[in-house]
């Protein structure tokens, strides 16, 4: 079987690239998605691709081994023929072997503040936010043995400013990667797919972020409180303090609150007040009004949270 054009990939992201490429710019003839069960509650932003991909009357390869090593995924890649790939939401590297059998190669998106190879790994636009950076650089590039590392065929740039969100960032990578994979494919029809070497001299990595990481620090400042909370806010797991009781408050929006109210008599940590459903949190250098929240329990002033 030939296979000209595949999309891998697992989550809301991937299948608005799948309409768009679909209806837009060229049709696609298979789709590779994990299993639902297996992964739903293991990938942030998972989407059940595999209905949609169906709704569309799009093949569709579901697979139980997300590194794509398994005897069934080794059996199916080499029994059958492709050309182009995309990956759209794959967290994971595809191995050589299946790289190998993409004619034209296989295509995925890196982004970070400074030209690759710098910013290299895993949640770079949780990275981004977190450091308190302000531009992002969404790479598309073809995928070889290394992490991030081939050649880049466009490479657009977006703000990160003070407002964003995970979730307002998602939106951006959504515009400026459907215009990029609009030219990959005309490029492709074209058959003149150019490619630019990664030329930084600086190499960086990411590293990978857990649930854990999400655990905020009462000895950092308000802003990089407040960049944490953004950072990792839907449809990632959220930031997060402890009472004393190891209630868990889980915070998906706050913002810097006042740096001159004098808090002296609070400790840090502490409710300051509240606003109705809103609170405020004295922090090292000020305080920090938390706007959304999750806890198992009522907020009330002189809380203390560590």
């Amino acid at each position: 079987m030939v296979y000209k054009v595949v999309i891998f990939g697992n989550k809301s992201t991937t299948t608005q690239f799948i309409e768009y490429i679909h209806h837009q710019l060229i049709p696609i003839d298979l789709i590779v998605s994990v299993d639902k069960t297996k992964y739903e509650h293991s990938i942030s932003g998972f989407n059940n691709v595999v209905e949609f991909a169906q709704s569309l009357s799009i093949p569709v390869l579901v697979v139980n081994d997300y590194s794509l090593c398994s005897l069934e995924c080794k059996d199916f890649f080499s029994s059958n023929e492709f050309d182009l790939g995309i990956s759209v939401g794959w967290q994971r590297l595809i191995p050589q072997a299946v790289l190998n059998r993409f004619r034209t190669g296989v295509f995925g998106f890196h982004g970070s503040p400074g030209h690759l190879p710098y910013g290299r790994g895993r949640s770079p636009l949780n990275w981004s936010v977190i450091k308190g950076h302000t531009r992002f650089l969404n790479n598309l590039f073809m995928y070889n043995e290394e992490a991030d590392k081939g050649g880049i065929h466009s490479t657009k740039a977006f703000e990160i400013n003070e407002f964003d969100t995970m979730e307002s960032l998602q939106y951006k990578t959504v515009l400026v990667g459907l215009e990029q994979v609009a030219g990959l494919i005309k490029d492709y029809r074209n058959q003149s797919i150019c490619l630019e070497p990664q030329r930084s001299n600086l190499s960086t990595w990411y590293p990978k972020r857990t649930v854990a990481d999400g655990k905020i620090s009462l000895l950092s400042s308000t802003r990089e409180i407040y960049n944490l909370v953004r950072g990792v806010s839907r449809p990632f797991p959220g930031a997060f303090l402890y009472s004393a009781d190891q209630k868990k408050l889980t915070i998906w929006e706050a913002v810097p609150f006042d740096a001159f109210i004098d808090t002296s008599k609070y400790l840090v940590g502490e409710i300051i007040a509240t606003f109705g459903t809103q609170f405020i949190i004295k922090t090292v250098d000020g305080s920090i009004l938390v706007k959304k929240y999750e806890y198992p329990g009522v907020v009330k002033k002189n809380i203390l949270f560590h």
